[in-house]
């Protein structure tokens, strides 16, 4: 393998391993945010445990490791794939060794890869999460959705690569929300305070 190659997929892992909602809690709050909600160290729990603007500084470190992993093919002047190697940071932040190998669901640095590869799909994933969180008011179920749906419409662009790491992905996010899936068949899922879904659960409890 080509020593650029290798060199490109550790600073990516790297790059990915960073835990941006433990550090931002531990640093700027004393919390870690894994004592608390639901014990995931990415976007979703940060804006449960840690607010707002935590949350949305999270978000985008979590994306920018992504984006910042798929551009080093660029920095580098190498030929490699920069879907592959942004695979590298989706792996990381799974995987992260500054976090003892226990990391997020990946979404956020998923997408941050796809901004590079191609924006047109990341303007599409956005849209679709966000009408799906409008409508359900749950992260995990929009995450589920954008997926999936994000995979049927890579068919239509013919890019192999592009299908294949979509179909992986998507079946990696099912699998790590399969606690969020018995949630949402039993109705308790955890909902953003926003959103159609919200006001449903809220008018039920009244």
């Amino acid at each position: 393998m080509d020593s650029k190659i290798i060199i490109m997929l550790l600073i990516g892992y790297l790059l990915g391993s960073i835990p941006s909602g433990v550090w931002i809690g531990k640093i700027f709050y004393n919390k870690d945010i894994r004592n608390f909600g639901s014990g995931n160290m990415g976007t979703t729990n940060t804006f449960r445990v840690l607010g707002k603007k935590a949350g949305i500084v999270v978000l985008l470190m979590d994306m920018l490791k992504g984006t910042l992993t798929a551009c080093l093919p660029f920095i580098f002047h190498s030929n490699a794939n920069v879907m592959l190697i942004g695979l590298s940071a989706i792996l990381g932040h799974v995987f992260p060794i500054f976090a003892g190998f226990k990391g997020g669901k990946a979404v956020a640095t998923s997408v941050g890869v796809l901004l590079v590869y191609n924006w047109q799909f990341f303007l599409l994933s956005w849209a679709i999460f966000l009408i799906t969180l409008y409508i359900t008011s749950m992260v995990s179920m929009a995450s589920m959705v954008g997926f999936t749906l994000i995979t049927l419409a890579s068919f239509f662009y013919h890019d192999l690569i592009l299908t294949c790491v979509a179909v992986a992905l998507t079946i990696f996010v099912f699998v790590r929300h399969w606690g969020n899936i018995e949630r949402i068949k039993n109705g308790t899922e955890n909902l953003v305070p926003f959103g159609l879904g919200y006001k449903k659960r809220q008018q039920k409890n009244k």
